[in-house]
């Protein structure tokens, strides 16, 4: 797996040798309480820098609340960040970018949608931006209105827009739920190019077979909590948490 070397089940020593002394993104105790109710318990996490980990878990478990307060949306009543080992803060922050379940776009065309982008990183470039377009498929609508593109256009908008800062981390929050299956798959292709390209991924979904095609490795978030944090291919064959086991047998796991 491409980021396997931060467990310490299978990394071996050539693997010690090379690895970074910290990872991409860690999180230590992170709490988060709204209502009186603790909805993040405890978090501990490590996510190094390669390959994408796929975060599943039940309705209502906290798997975009954790996508938030790992981007720094919303602030911990408890915990901290740490970006490469050091204290998470807006330099940091700028290194990553997030993909939301529904499209947020500016009332604008699809081009101007990437030039904001690239402006505020200060990377205005109109062939950057036109690439990015061809590479989402969306270069003939460019001058178009993008809250007139469709459902799945709009996500590729959304998704080349993050793309345009040249995130190290990539957030995305169910981004094709409520798409046709060719989108899913126009979605799917362009995050799998992204990880080749070196992007980390953090994906949000609750499909099983989803999860299967894009996984390093799989986050399991039942009740605010982690219960498994695997390689893909053991959490679906060998799950160690019943909560797990649960899930993807079908059960209601609370």
């Amino acid at each position: 797996m491409l980021d396997r070397a931060f467990d310490s089940y299978d990394a071996s020593p050539v693997e010690d040798a090379i690895q970074p002394p910290f990872p991409l993104l860690a999180a230590r105790g992170l709490c988060f309480e709204a209502g009186g109710a603790r909805l993040i318990d405890e978090v501990d996490l490590r996510l190094d820098a390669f390959g994408a980990t796929v975060v599943m878990g039940p309705n209502g478990a906290g798997k975009s609340l954790l996508l938030r307060l790992l981007h720094g949306l919303i602030a911990p009543c408890a915990g901290e960040l740490l970006w490469r080992g050091k204290a998470m803060g807006e330099a940091a922050r700028r290194r990553q970018a997030m993909v939301f379940q529904r499209p947020v776009l500016l009332r604008r065309s699809a081009a101007d949608n990437i030039d904001f982008a690239l402006k505020l990183h200060r990377r205005a470039d109109r062939d950057r931006r036109d690439m990015l377009l061809q590479h989402v498929g969306l270069l003939e609508k460019a001058r178009q209105p993008a809250r007139l593109l469709s459902g799945g256009e709009q996500q590729r908008l959304a998704l080349a827009r993050a793309l345009a800062t040249e995130p190290e981390l990539l957030f995305l929050d169910e981004p094709t739920a409520s798409l046709d299956p060719a989108s899913t798959q126009m979605i799917e292709t362009l995050v799998l190019a992204a990880k080749r390209n070196g992007v980390k991924i953090v994906f949000v979904t609750h499909d099983l077979g989803q999860a299967k095609r894009l996984a390093d490795k799989i986050l399991f978030l039942p009740g605010g909590r982690v219960a498994e944090h695997a390689p893909a291919a053991r959490f679906f064959d060998r799950p160690t948490s019943e909560a797990a086991r649960g899930y993807l047998e079908g059960r209601i796991v609370l």
